[in-house]
């Protein structure tokens, strides 16, 4: 099983139905539990591009260039290949080979050779531009997620306290500064007071969620919902984009490929008894195993579509049980230029915010998911992957705009990358400045993916732990100073 399918470890958050996937809800799986959503997500290793990082600092982000943020990749990651000009060697964060490969995500790169693309075996090197194998936040075949490798190895430091099963119900502000956060635990309240600085890090959706539940957001938003307002924050809950995503699926006869079939049955069931004993097989699987960038045009600055190759099939989101066995492939657009936002749905803290990626709002993303869908039928439908005789799960005429665009906005959904939604930036508007300082309250940083200024060209995970690390040298300096 995924493991963002377990209720217990995702906050399964729904959106509002969005009028450019034809007024469908989208799915927001978030975790639940420490180390986020590095605890249930497909543990691809991917930092985005160089020029991501370089317009942020040309947006006014100063100090947040790629040669700026490098040192702290580095700083952060514990690669099993060694250290590099591009790659630590020693970091908390474990990132290795995968130990186990389906014979379908080989076939996978094997048809993009064959159509002469390039072939990379390290997407954060020097060039992202490619097709390849995944490498992924494991350790010995074993999910290595944020909390593995920052938390668990501090558990028994004096000075760490870890409360679990606590929400977070609002920020305590006392004479412009924040001084502690008040949580429910079970029926109890209780605050906790914070002698340097409280540190919000609670993803794309939960930050803006407890700002706004604590009075700091856009006014008119918060009276409506009856919040007293203690900082008009019009920025607060906007800026949010995500990287929309749309997956093809092809049924085969093969066993080869993971799926639901008596022969998958017992081969899971002794794949659970090799991950026991040797901490490889299909249990170690990412799913997505395979995948790459690419560039749909010439005048794109860095690629913009990115690929995930699955050796199973996949309906919404692995919620809805597919029989046989077959592939996946996801292709999403890596710089959407449509925005949402989150807000509030009550005043209630256990209530779920309310999110509107506003999907496929700009007709540029839609037209770039095209391409994007076009050139990933051209893999799948490439040798070797044809030798698995692959039947298209949703056939349509992929030359006609009309077909491709309505079966687009029929299954499109998000990839899992929200992100903008407490915006960095040197003006003034900005909800964070570029040292992840809170804009006109003291003694409240903010360190998640909600501070990217702009989505960047991958999966977030690996920048959002990179962004975690410049936050506690930030925050060092500052109570230092």
């Amino acid at each position: 099983m995924m493991p963002f399918l377990l209720k217990n470890a995702n906050w399964r958050f729904d959106t509002v139905p969005q009028k450019g996937l034809n007024g469908r809800t989208g799915y927001q799986p978030r975790g639940r539990g420490l180390g986020g959503s590095s605890a249930i997500n497909a543990m691809v290793y991917i930092r985005g591009n160089k020029w991501d990082y370089d317009n942020w600092a040309a947006m006014g982000c100063s100090g947040w260039s790629y040669d700026d943020v490098l040192p702290y990749f580095r700083k952060s990651e514990g690669n099993e290949r060694g250290g590099d000009a591009y790659h630590g060697g020693d970091g908390p964060l474990s990132v290795s080979d995968q130990k186990w490969l389906n014979p379908g995500s080989l076939a996978f790169v094997e048809a993009a050779r064959n159509l002469q693309l390039p072939i990379l075996d390290d997407f954060n090197g020097e060039k992202q531009e490619g097709m390849g194998i995944y490498q992924v936040t494991q350790k010995d075949g074993e999910r290595w997620s944020a909390a593995r490798a920052y938390v668990e190895p501090a558990r028994g430091r004096p000075n760490l306290t870890i409360r679990t099963k606590s929400l977070v119900e609002k920020l305590i502000v006392e004479d412009g500064r924040v001084t502690g956060v008040q949580i429910r635990r079970g029926f109890g309240r209780e605050t906790i007071h914070a002698r340097g600085a409280v540190v919000l890090s609670a993803g794309a959706f939960g930050s803006p969620h407890i700002l706004q539940l604590s009075g700091i957001g856009p006014a008119a938003h918060l009276q409506d919902k009856g919040v007293d307002v203690m900082l008009d924050k019009p920025q607060v809950g906007e800026n949010l984009k995500d990287h929309i995503d749309f997956v093809s699926g092809y049924q085969t006869e093969s066993k080869e490929l993971i799926g639901d079939s008596l022969t998958g049955t017992v081969r899971m069931a002794k794949a659970i008894i090799q991950h026991r004993i040797k901490r490889t097989g299909i249990m170690t699987t990412p799913y997505a195993e395979a995948g790459g960038f690419w560039s749909s045009g010439p005048d794109v600055p860095a690629p913009d579509i990115q690929y995930h190759f699955v050796p199973a099939m996949l309906e919404d989101h692995g919620r809805e049980a597919v029989k046989g066995h077959g592939f996946s492939c996801h292709a999403c657009v890596l710089r959407p230029h449509s925005k949402g936002h989150v807000r509030l749905n009550s005043d209630d803290p256990t209530a779920p915010p309310s999110i509107d990626p506003n999907f496929l709002d700009d007709d540029r993303d839609i037209a770039t998911l095209r391409k994007g869908v076009r050139h990933m039928k051209r893999i799948l439908e490439t040798p070797p992957l044809t030798d698995y005789v692959p039947t298209d799960r949703h056939p349509i005429d992929i030359n006609s705009d009309a077909e491709l665009d309505a079966l687009i906005r029929q299954r499109a959904d998000t990839v899992y990358h929200p992100v903008g939604t407490c915006r960095m930036g040197g003006d003034d508007a900005a909800v964070v400045d570029p040292r992840l300082k809170f804009r006109e309250l003291e003694g409240l940083y903010i360190a998640d993916a909600s501070i990217m200024p702009e989505i960047i060209s991958g999966n977030t995970n690996a920048p959002s732990i990179m962004i975690g690390e410049r936050a506690a040298e930030f925050i060092k300096a500052d109570l230092a100073g």
